[in-house]
């Protein structure tokens, strides 16, 4: 029998974790929709600052790190396949659809989120960020068998 050990750095754990976070990301990301303008966006949250993105998440009641874990710049897909369109089902129940946006590169923001109940693992809140207004995004339990789910709390 043979028997392996080894250290884990929680830094690079956490760096490791971002890192699938941004690969699954990737991945809902390849499919899309029509490219039509969006009359949500005059509506959609202002996220023009990280306090006002970092106001955003906390007025729905999540403690976050200040600081995002990752900041990046995405396109939203033209075509639309499975995966996407079951992304886009969770935004359409938060009043967002990013079959709106195909096409366009947008921004997404990572942050930690503190204070999600009995975590034991990190867990992220996701926003999708288009000419400085939210226009998406998501809270990603990174536990095993953990979920995607919307942003309040109870989603």
């Amino acid at each position: 029998m043979l028997i392996m050990t080894t250290k884990v750095d929680k830094r690079k754990l956490l760096i490791a974790a971002a890192a699938v976070i941004a690969a699954i990301a990737a991945l809902l990301f390849l499919g899309g929709g029509d490219s039509r303008p969006t009359a949500s966006m005059t509506t959609s949250p202002a996220a023009d600052t990280n306090d006002a993105r970092v106001k955003f998440l906390t007025d729905l009641g999540w403690d976050v790190t200040a600081s995002p874990a990752e900041a990046a710049e995405v396109k939203i897909p033209k075509a639309a396949d499975e995966v996407f369109d079951r992304y886009n089902e969770l935004q359409k129940s938060q009043g967002y659809d990013l079959s709106k946006y195909a096409g366009k590169k947008v921004m997404r923001y990572v942050y930690k989120i503190n204070n999600y109940p009995d975590a034991k693992e990190p867990v992220y809140a996701t926003l999708l960020v288009y000419k400085d207004k939210i226009i998406g995004g998501d809270i990603t339990d990174t536990t095993p068998g953990g979920r995607v789910q919307g942003f309040g709390p109870n989603s």
